[in-house]
């Protein structure tokens, strides 16, 4: 999955993939999760976010389920 670099002292970049509502983040730690059921409209609104790591923790971080990845 391709990820985009995204402006946020939390997230280094974000991908989406609308076919199987997964969403991936890399944090600013190198550590990349992978979030569960994520609808189209949330990884927009995190997106278009102006705070993508404030959008993140109040919209997505406990909501869906996730896993960490570690083949980087």
């Amino acid at each position: 999955m391709r990820r985009h670099p995204v402006t946020s002292s939390v997230l280094r970049s974000v991908g989406y993939d609308a076919a199987t509502a997964l969403l991936e983040i890399e944090f600013t730690s190198g550590d990349v999760y992978r979030y569960f059921a994520v609808p189209p409209s949330v990884h927009r609104a995190l997106m278009d976010a102006d705070s993508p790591g404030a959008y993140f923790n109040r919209h997505i971080s406990d909501r869906y389920p996730t896993r960490q990845q570690y083949d980087r």
